[in-house]
Protein backbone atom coordinates (compact mmCIF):
# COMPACT_ATOMS: atom_id res chain seq x y z
CA UNK A 1 0.00 0.00 0.00
CA UNK A 2 1.63 3.84 -1.37
CA UNK A 3 2.61 5.61 1.97
CA UNK A 4 1.77 9.36 2.36
CA UNK A 5 5.03 10.58 3.24
CA UNK A 6 4.07 14.57 3.24
CA UNK A 7 1.29 13.84 5.77
CA UNK A 8 4.31 11.82 7.99
CA UNK A 9 5.77 14.96 7.43
CA UNK A 10 2.82 17.48 7.95
CA UNK A 11 3.65 18.78 4.83
CA UNK A 12 1.90 20.08 2.10
CA UNK A 13 3.00 18.59 -1.97
CA UNK A 14 4.58 21.46 -2.75
CA UNK A 15 7.03 21.88 0.44
CA UNK A 16 10.83 23.30 -0.07
CA UNK A 17 13.40 21.14 0.51
CA UNK A 18 14.19 23.22 3.94
CA UNK A 19 10.75 22.95 5.02
CA UNK A 20 10.91 19.15 4.64
CA UNK A 21 14.63 19.30 6.75
CA UNK A 22 12.30 21.32 9.45
CA UNK A 23 9.77 18.84 9.77
CA UNK A 24 12.16 15.82 10.20
CA UNK A 25 14.19 17.66 12.24
CA UNK A 26 11.10 18.38 14.69
CA UNK A 27 10.03 14.73 14.80
CA UNK A 28 13.24 13.44 15.18
CA UNK A 29 13.48 15.18 18.09
CA UNK A 30 9.49 14.43 19.53
CA UNK A 31 10.24 10.78 18.37
CA UNK A 32 13.68 9.53 18.45
CA UNK A 33 14.36 6.20 20.62
CA UNK A 34 17.18 7.81 22.26
CA UNK A 35 15.40 10.34 23.86
CA UNK A 36 12.82 8.00 25.23
CA UNK A 37 10.79 8.49 22.10
CA UNK A 38 8.44 6.37 19.90
CA UNK A 39 10.23 3.84 17.48
CA UNK A 40 7.34 2.81 15.38
CA UNK A 41 7.09 6.97 14.13
CA UNK A 42 10.91 7.39 14.21
CA UNK A 43 11.36 4.96 11.36
CA UNK A 44 8.44 6.45 9.76
CA UNK A 45 9.62 10.02 9.89
CA UNK A 46 13.45 8.67 8.58
CA UNK A 47 11.79 7.17 5.48
CA UNK A 48 9.31 9.51 4.66
CA UNK A 49 12.54 12.13 4.86
CA UNK A 50 14.88 9.67 2.65
CA UNK A 51 12.58 9.38 -0.33
CA UNK A 52 11.65 13.88 0.16
CA UNK A 53 15.26 14.85 1.08
CA UNK A 54 16.47 13.07 -2.30
CA UNK A 55 15.38 15.18 -5.86
CA UNK A 56 15.31 11.94 -7.94
CA UNK A 57 13.16 9.70 -5.19
CA UNK A 58 10.89 12.32 -4.77
CA UNK A 59 10.16 12.83 -8.64
CA UNK A 60 9.51 8.83 -8.75
CA UNK A 61 7.99 9.23 -5.52
CA UNK A 62 5.12 11.83 -6.79
CA UNK A 63 5.12 9.71 -9.75
CA UNK A 64 4.42 6.41 -8.73
CA UNK A 65 3.76 6.74 -4.76
CA UNK A 66 5.85 4.69 -2.57
CA UNK A 67 5.25 0.64 -3.75
CA UNK A 68 7.64 2.31 -7.29
CA UNK A 69 6.17 1.89 -10.91
CA UNK A 70 6.24 -1.70 -10.78
CA UNK A 71 3.94 -1.90 -7.28
CA UNK A 72 6.54 -3.02 -5.34
CA UNK A 73 8.94 -0.87 -4.76
CA UNK A 74 12.00 -3.28 -6.36
CA UNK A 75 11.49 -3.10 -9.86
CA UNK A 76 13.30 -0.80 -12.01
CA UNK A 77 12.79 3.01 -11.94
CA UNK A 78 11.59 2.03 -8.15
CA UNK A 79 13.41 4.10 -5.01
CA UNK A 80 16.21 1.99 -4.57
CA UNK A 81 17.38 -1.96 -5.53
CA UNK A 82 16.71 -4.13 -2.32
CA UNK A 83 15.76 -1.01 -0.24
CA UNK A 84 14.12 -1.05 3.21
CA UNK A 85 11.51 -3.80 3.58
CA UNK A 86 8.96 -3.56 0.79
CA UNK A 87 8.71 0.24 0.90
CA UNK A 88 11.63 0.48 -1.53
CA UNK A 89 13.55 3.26 0.55
CA UNK A 90 17.51 3.67 1.02
CA UNK A 91 19.40 4.76 3.78
CA UNK A 92 22.65 5.32 2.37
CA UNK A 93 25.32 4.16 4.63
CA UNK A 94 23.22 3.54 7.47
CA UNK A 95 24.20 0.37 9.53
CA UNK A 96 21.42 -2.34 9.56
CA UNK A 97 22.69 -4.38 12.36
CA UNK A 98 19.38 -6.02 12.25
CA UNK A 99 20.17 -7.88 9.06
CA UNK A 100 23.66 -7.43 9.05
CA UNK A 101 23.67 -5.43 5.55
CA UNK A 102 25.96 -2.37 5.53
CA UNK A 103 24.14 0.44 4.62
CA UNK A 104 25.13 4.03 6.44
CA UNK A 105 22.65 6.65 7.61
CA UNK A 106 24.65 9.48 9.14
CA UNK A 107 21.93 13.01 8.79
CA UNK A 108 24.77 14.68 10.05
CA UNK A 109 23.57 18.19 11.01
CA UNK A 110 20.03 16.59 11.35
CA UNK A 111 20.98 15.04 14.43
CA UNK A 112 23.83 17.42 15.31
CA UNK A 113 21.50 19.64 18.14
CA UNK A 114 20.05 15.86 19.82
CA UNK A 115 23.96 14.35 19.54
CA UNK A 116 25.59 17.23 19.61
CA UNK A 117 27.27 16.60 16.35
CA UNK A 118 27.54 19.60 14.02
CA UNK A 119 25.43 21.77 16.39
CA UNK A 120 27.01 25.10 17.82
CA UNK A 121 27.64 24.98 21.65
CA UNK A 122 27.89 27.77 24.09
CA UNK A 123 31.25 28.10 26.14
CA UNK A 124 31.13 25.36 28.99
CA UNK A 125 30.34 27.64 31.97
CA UNK A 126 31.78 27.14 35.54
CA UNK A 127 29.84 26.22 38.68
CA UNK A 128 27.82 28.78 40.09
CA UNK A 129 27.94 30.04 43.69
CA UNK A 130 25.37 31.34 46.07
CA UNK A 131 25.93 33.26 49.26
CA UNK A 132 24.03 35.16 52.31
CA UNK A 133 24.97 38.58 53.05
CA UNK A 134 23.26 40.94 55.95
CA UNK A 135 23.34 44.86 55.24
CA UNK A 136 22.12 47.53 57.32
CA UNK A 137 18.89 49.12 56.86
CA UNK A 138 20.84 52.38 55.98
CA UNK A 139 22.74 50.31 53.53
CA UNK A 140 19.70 49.03 51.71
CA UNK A 141 18.42 52.55 50.96
CA UNK A 142 21.37 54.08 50.11
CA UNK A 143 23.30 51.14 48.76
CA UNK A 144 26.50 50.42 49.54
CA UNK A 145 30.15 49.13 48.47
CA UNK A 146 30.66 45.44 50.25
CA UNK A 147 33.80 42.93 50.14
CA UNK A 148 33.48 38.98 50.24
CA UNK A 149 35.75 36.20 50.73
CA UNK A 150 35.16 32.97 49.78
CA UNK A 151 36.82 29.85 48.75
CA UNK A 152 36.32 29.17 44.96
CA UNK A 153 38.57 27.73 41.57
CA UNK A 154 40.12 30.40 40.31
CA UNK A 155 42.09 30.68 37.33
CA UNK A 156 45.82 30.50 37.62
CA UNK A 157 47.39 33.59 38.35
CA UNK A 158 50.52 32.20 37.91
CA UNK A 159 49.87 30.55 33.84
CA UNK A 160 47.08 33.37 33.46
CA UNK A 161 44.68 30.29 33.11
CA UNK A 162 46.66 28.31 29.92
CA UNK A 163 48.31 25.50 32.20
CA UNK A 164 51.14 26.43 30.31
CA UNK A 165 55.04 27.29 32.57
CA UNK A 166 55.73 30.49 31.95
CA UNK A 167 58.04 31.28 28.72
CA UNK A 168 57.19 27.37 27.25
CA UNK A 169 54.01 28.45 25.10
CA UNK A 170 51.66 25.73 24.03
CA UNK A 171 51.90 23.51 21.23
CA UNK A 172 49.07 21.38 19.01
CA UNK A 173 46.82 18.81 20.93
CA UNK A 174 47.46 15.21 19.76
CA UNK A 175 44.06 13.65 20.46
CA UNK A 176 42.44 15.74 18.19
CA UNK A 177 44.81 16.78 16.32
CA UNK A 178 44.17 20.73 17.05
CA UNK A 179 40.25 20.94 16.01
CA UNK A 180 39.05 21.27 19.73
CA UNK A 181 36.58 18.40 19.04
CA UNK A 182 36.86 14.89 18.81
CA UNK A 183 34.46 12.84 16.10
CA UNK A 184 32.79 9.56 18.26
CA UNK A 185 30.17 6.88 17.05
CA UNK A 186 26.88 6.62 18.85
CA UNK A 187 25.05 3.33 18.54
CA UNK A 188 21.55 2.94 18.91
CA UNK A 189 18.63 0.78 17.59
CA UNK A 190 19.15 1.83 14.11
CA UNK A 191 22.44 2.41 13.39
CA UNK A 192 25.82 4.19 14.04
CA UNK A 193 25.40 7.65 14.46
CA UNK A 194 28.43 9.49 13.72
CA UNK A 195 28.61 12.69 16.68
CA UNK A 196 30.99 15.44 17.79
CA UNK A 197 32.35 15.98 20.89
CA UNK A 198 34.72 18.60 22.93
CA UNK A 199 38.14 17.36 23.34
CA UNK A 200 38.61 16.42 27.03
CA UNK A 201 42.26 16.36 26.69
CA UNK A 202 42.82 19.97 25.71
CA UNK A 203 39.39 21.21 26.52
CA UNK A 204 38.19 22.24 23.08
CA UNK A 205 40.73 25.24 22.48
CA UNK A 206 43.07 23.07 20.42
CA UNK A 207 46.25 23.24 22.09
CA UNK A 208 48.02 21.98 25.44
CA UNK A 209 50.89 23.05 26.96
CA UNK A 210 54.91 22.07 25.98
CA UNK A 211 55.37 22.36 30.15
CA UNK A 212 52.80 22.24 32.99
CA UNK A 213 52.32 25.18 34.97
CA UNK A 214 53.98 24.25 38.93
CA UNK A 215 51.29 26.23 40.00
CA UNK A 216 48.20 24.36 38.93
CA UNK A 217 50.03 21.40 37.14
CA UNK A 218 48.61 22.38 34.01
CA UNK A 219 44.90 23.09 34.60
CA UNK A 220 45.31 26.41 34.38
CA UNK A 221 42.71 26.80 37.24
CA UNK A 222 43.30 25.83 41.16
CA UNK A 223 40.95 26.39 44.23
CA UNK A 224 42.18 29.48 46.36
CA UNK A 225 40.59 32.09 48.61
CA UNK A 226 39.17 35.11 46.36
CA UNK A 227 38.28 38.19 47.33
CA UNK A 228 35.64 40.33 45.72
CA UNK A 229 34.12 43.82 45.64
CA UNK A 230 30.03 43.88 45.83
CA UNK A 231 28.13 46.78 44.81
CA UNK A 232 24.98 46.60 46.73
CA UNK A 233 22.28 48.90 44.97
CA UNK A 234 20.42 51.85 46.93
CA UNK A 235 16.68 50.67 47.37
CA UNK A 236 17.35 46.96 47.68
CA UNK A 237 14.77 44.72 49.42
CA UNK A 238 15.07 41.87 51.94
CA UNK A 239 16.17 38.65 50.50
CA UNK A 240 16.75 40.19 46.83
CA UNK A 241 19.62 38.45 45.15
CA UNK A 242 22.04 40.13 43.16
CA UNK A 243 24.25 38.32 40.26
CA UNK A 244 27.48 39.16 39.86
CA UNK A 245 28.75 37.59 36.40
CA UNK A 246 31.85 35.40 36.35
CA UNK A 247 32.34 35.97 40.16
CA UNK A 248 31.37 31.59 40.00
CA UNK A 249 34.03 28.98 39.88
CA UNK A 250 36.35 29.31 36.83
CA UNK A 251 36.49 26.07 34.15
CA UNK A 252 39.38 25.98 31.81
CA UNK A 253 38.62 26.47 28.31
CA UNK A 254 34.92 27.51 29.79
CA UNK A 255 34.12 30.25 31.25
CA UNK A 256 33.63 31.09 34.98
CA UNK A 257 30.26 30.77 36.49
CA UNK A 258 28.37 33.52 38.06
CA UNK A 259 28.08 34.62 42.12
CA UNK A 260 24.35 35.09 43.88
CA UNK A 261 24.39 37.21 46.99
CA UNK A 262 20.98 36.79 48.41
CA UNK A 263 20.86 39.53 50.99
CA UNK A 264 19.34 39.84 54.27
CA UNK A 265 18.33 43.69 55.60
CA UNK A 266 19.03 44.15 59.31
CA UNK A 267 15.20 45.16 60.74
CA UNK A 268 15.97 49.00 62.13
CA UNK A 269 14.29 49.69 65.17
CA UNK A 270 13.36 52.91 64.13
CA UNK A 271 12.41 53.58 60.86
CA UNK A 272 10.45 51.40 58.37
CA UNK A 273 9.75 51.75 53.93
CA UNK A 274 6.70 51.85 52.45
CA UNK A 275 7.40 52.72 49.13
CA UNK A 276 9.56 55.41 48.31
CA UNK A 277 8.54 56.60 51.25
CA UNK A 278 10.51 56.30 54.69
CA UNK A 279 8.25 55.99 58.05
CA UNK A 280 9.25 56.67 61.74
CA UNK A 281 7.43 57.68 64.61
CA UNK A 282 7.86 60.81 67.43
CA UNK A 283 6.48 60.62 70.64
CA UNK A 284 5.23 64.15 71.87
CA UNK A 285 4.12 65.62 75.26
CA UNK A 286 0.30 66.67 75.25
CA UNK A 287 1.07 70.32 76.03
CA UNK A 288 3.60 70.15 73.06
CA UNK A 289 0.66 68.97 70.85
CA UNK A 290 -1.21 71.22 72.29
CA UNK A 291 0.65 74.45 71.87
CA UNK A 292 2.97 73.39 69.50
CA UNK A 293 7.07 72.90 70.08
CA UNK A 294 10.08 71.67 68.15
CA UNK A 295 11.74 68.67 68.35
CA UNK A 296 15.26 66.56 67.46
CA UNK A 297 14.29 64.05 64.88
CA UNK A 298 16.11 61.48 64.15
CA UNK A 299 16.78 61.03 60.34
CA UNK A 300 19.05 58.72 58.05
CA UNK A 301 20.86 61.91 57.14
CA UNK A 302 21.40 62.59 60.41
CA UNK A 303 19.02 64.95 63.00
CA UNK A 304 17.27 67.84 62.20
CA UNK A 305 15.24 69.68 64.26
CA UNK A 306 11.32 69.05 63.36
CA UNK A 307 8.38 72.01 64.06
CA UNK A 308 5.76 70.39 65.51
CA UNK A 309 2.49 72.34 65.10
CA UNK A 310 -0.45 73.63 67.41
CA UNK A 311 -3.07 70.98 67.95
CA UNK A 312 -1.35 68.21 66.22
CA UNK A 313 -3.62 65.24 66.35
CA UNK A 314 -2.66 61.82 67.61
CA UNK A 315 -1.87 59.43 64.53
CA UNK A 316 -1.21 62.53 62.73
CA UNK A 317 1.69 62.15 59.86
CA UNK A 318 4.34 65.18 59.36
CA UNK A 319 5.59 65.10 56.33
CA UNK A 320 9.28 65.88 55.79
CA UNK A 321 10.30 66.19 52.02
CA UNK A 322 13.49 64.64 50.05
CA UNK A 323 14.45 62.59 53.26
CA UNK A 324 13.04 59.44 51.84
CA UNK A 325 14.00 56.38 49.41
CA UNK A 326 16.38 57.46 46.67
CA UNK A 327 14.78 57.65 43.05
CA UNK A 328 17.64 59.16 41.26
CA UNK A 329 20.38 61.27 41.31
CA UNK A 330 18.73 64.39 42.27
CA UNK A 331 15.32 63.22 43.64
CA UNK A 332 14.40 61.14 46.85
CA UNK A 333 10.89 60.63 48.57
CA UNK A 334 9.77 61.95 51.89
CA UNK A 335 9.97 60.44 55.56
CA UNK A 336 6.83 60.47 56.94
CA UNK A 337 6.59 60.89 60.95
CA UNK A 338 3.65 59.97 62.83
CA UNK A 339 3.37 61.44 66.08
CA UNK A 340 2.50 59.68 69.06
CA UNK A 341 0.92 61.89 72.05
CA UNK A 342 2.69 61.15 75.44
CA UNK A 343 -0.62 60.47 78.26
CA UNK A 344 0.31 61.21 81.80
CA UNK A 345 -0.68 58.26 84.02
CA UNK A 346 -1.19 61.02 86.67
CA UNK A 347 -2.51 64.55 86.73
CA UNK A 348 -1.83 67.12 89.72
CA UNK A 349 -5.05 69.10 91.47
CA UNK A 350 -3.89 72.08 88.83
CA UNK A 351 -3.54 69.94 85.52
CA UNK A 352 -6.93 68.36 86.53
CA UNK A 353 -8.09 71.91 86.99
CA UNK A 354 -6.90 72.81 83.55
CA UNK A 355 -8.26 70.39 82.00
CA UNK A 356 -11.66 70.53 82.98
CA UNK A 357 -11.70 74.44 82.22
CA UNK A 358 -11.14 72.89 78.26
CA UNK A 359 -13.82 70.43 79.03
CA UNK A 360 -15.75 73.63 79.59
CA UNK A 361 -14.59 75.01 76.50
CA UNK A 362 -15.38 71.79 74.96
CA UNK A 363 -12.19 70.35 74.04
Amino acid sequence: MSKDYYKTLGLERNASKEDIKKAFRKLAHEHHPDKGGNQEKFKEASEAYSVLSDDTKRQQYDTYGSAGPAGSGRGAGGFGQGGFGDFGFDFSGFQNQAGGQGFDFDLGDIFGDIFGGGARRAPKKGRDISVDMEISFSESIFGAEKKIRLTKTSKCNTCDGTGAKRGTGMEKCSVCNGHGRVRETKRSIFGNFATEKICDNCGGSGKVPREKCAECRGAGILKKESELEIKIPADIDDEQVIRLSGGGEALKGGISGDLYIKIHVKVDPLFSKEGKNLVTELNIKISDALLGSKYSLKTLDGDIELKIPEGVAYGEILRIRGKGVPISASKRGDLLVKINIKLPHRLSREAKEAVEKLKEEGF
